[in-house]
């Protein structure tokens, strides 16, 4: 090693570079390229970590558990076929025949309001590229399911209703992305072109007189530890983690008036609220226009209510349904918007 040499302060300088043989830089340019020809060499695998959503055909990471309509267990919203119907009887014919509020074959369509006829040749089909679609979603759509189960929701959602939304959460957690987020899903009339949407796995909310439409939901013991159950006629669940045991983020019902009706639901379970907070922070960095907000109200809380169409259209940010259409109370009084966007701020700062 040559000897260091000294600087003008007089402390040691760098070392004065040795020489290498000729030909040396060759073998190295050689070894490179031979390495990263190994790891493309054709027919091998890519590794996946399994917390990646789908972007206009690109990978990115979210931090939590994802599974795609590509992956076993899946739930694709591409598929023609009633995913949950008899295989003999899941096909478009039979389909059309049996379920006519399915009404087309597919579940989505083009991102295509405010395009220009030039961008519609270009884009249908699939055609998006990333700036293209960053240049559009602006809005993360928040709903509850009504269902109970992520499982529940797929089948209600495709198989009878012949809408979509491109995550389902799970009661456990998991997400599960049933379309790349280029297409535009049926989930929030107006909004579609420009959100993403959500449905989170939950009965939801309902008027204070009807509370006991929970009771199969929810069970106290006799400690007071509320948990999720499950009615019978529901079936089988479909959720991925072995042995889950739900429990709402908040023991006791919440009360409150959405759209000015007065409501009762049981809170997300924290798997959900924790799974949601990292998605979103993904989302506002895939995409540059969606700001980690919620509409206000001039006194600073969420507005409970639908927006007015200038609002609307103004909004960057995170929705409830209810902010999008006046006969929805998603995601509910239960959900805890601050403590969400505050988990989201958190994220985007690490």
């Amino acid at each position: 090693m040559s000897a260091p040499v000294a600087s003008p302060s007089g402390r040691p300088g760098p070392a004065t570079p040795r020489l290498q043989p000729p030909g040396f830089t060759l073998v190295l340019l050689i070894l490179g390229l031979a390495t990263g020809c190994a790891s493309r060499r054709a027919g091998r695998p890519l590794p996946r970590a399994g917390d990646e959503i789908v972007v206009a055909g690109q990978l990115f990471h979210t931090g939590t558990p994802v599974v795609t309509w590509m992956d076993p267990g899946g739930y694709d919203a591409y598929r023609v076929e009633r995913r949950f119907a008899p295989i003999e009887e899941s096909d478009w014919k039979s389909t059309a025949a049996t379920v006519p509020d399915v009404g087309t074959t597919n579940r989505y369509g083009l991102r295509r309001d405010g395009l220009e006829p030039a961008d519609v040749e270009r884009l249908r089909g699939g055609g998006w590229s990333l700036p293209d679609l960053q240049e559009r979603i602006d809005q993360f759509v928040i709903h509850f399911d009504a269902c109970g189960t992520s499982r529940q929701c797929f089948k209600v959602l495709h198989d009878l209703r012949g809408l979509s939304v491109h995550f389902l959460l799970d009661v456990d957690g998991t997400l599960y992305q049933t379309l790349d987020l280029k297409e535009r899903a049926w989930h929030a009339t107006t909004s579609n072109s420009r959100s993403i949407g959500i449905e989170i796995a939950q009965i939801g909310a309902v008027p204070i007189a009807q509370r006991r439409r929970l009771e199969p939901w929810y069970a106290a013991g006799s400690d007071g530890d509320v948990r999720l159950t499950f009615p019978s006629w529901l079936g089988e669940t479909g959720i991925r983690t072995p042995g889950f045991v739900g429990r709402p983020a908040r023991p006791d019902p919440v009360t409150g008036s959405i759209q000015g009706q007065e409501l009762i639901q049981y809170d997300f379970t924290p798997e959900q609220y924790a799974a949601l907070a990292k998605l979103t922070a993904a989302l506002c960095r895939i995409f540059p226009r969606l700001a980690p907000e919620a509409p206000r109200d001039p006194d600073g809380t969420v507005t409970p209510g639908r927006l007015d169409p200038d609002a609307l259209r103004d909004h960057r940010g995170l929705l409830g349904h209810h902010h999008v259409q006046a006969n929805k109370v998603d995601p509910g009084p239960a959900f805890q918007w601050d403590a969400l966007l505050r988990d989201v701020r958190r994220e985007l700062r690490r």
